[in-house]
């Protein structure tokens, strides 16, 4: 994905779109890192410095590879769950996914408005060294980086398998 980015109105769309997520108990347990322009830089050093402390051994290459994730497209929204004490009634998995409901808006939001978009996570998301610098507390969890941006040439659609293939009608 290239420039442009979307716009201010853009993102703001695709983070309207977020918050509409299923929310048992209106906890709202989600969160969301805008990171655009030169502050993707930061987050590619943010990446190389965690993997050399994951893995010390990490290669030139690796590294170099670890640092360009942010760049994949001129936009990350990073998706966050966040776990409070509010109503312990409402049992965790169902605020991750939310969470994961307010990406999959995110990402509805971003392709409607004629962007490209893919979630990846990878080791990162889970590295409590990026949790960190991203400023996140101990109670929010990385639930993926949402990569947005102009789309530079046609994609090819994925093959999908059949839905039959996994659904069962109950009588």
């Amino acid at each position: 994905m290239v420039d442009p980015a979307p716009s201010k109105e853009d993102i703001n769309y695709m983070l309207r779109a977020a918050v509409t997520a299923p929310d048992h108990g209106w906890l709202r347990p989600w969160r969301f890192i805008v990171i655009e322009g030169d502050a993707r830089n930061k987050l590619s050093d943010l990446f190389v410095e965690s993997l050399k402390k994951r893995n010390p051994e990490a290669t030139a290459e690796q590294l170099e590879k670890e640092g360009s994730r942010p760049k994949l497209a001129p936009l990350v929204i990073v998706v966050c769950s966040v776990m409070t004490d509010e109503k312990p009634g409402v049992p965790k998995n169902e605020r991750v996914l939310s969470a994961g409901a307010a990406a999959q808006n995110i990402m509805l939001a971003a392709h409607e408005r004629n962007y490209g978009a893919i979630w990846l996570t990878g080791n990162a998301a889970y590295d409590p060294n990026v949790k960190s610098g991203l400023g996140l507390e101990e109670n929010m969890d990385i639930i993926g980086f949402l990569y947005v941006g102009s789309v530079e040439r046609d994609v090819k659609e994925r093959k999908r398998p059949d839905p039959e293939d996994f659904t069962i009608y109950w009588k």
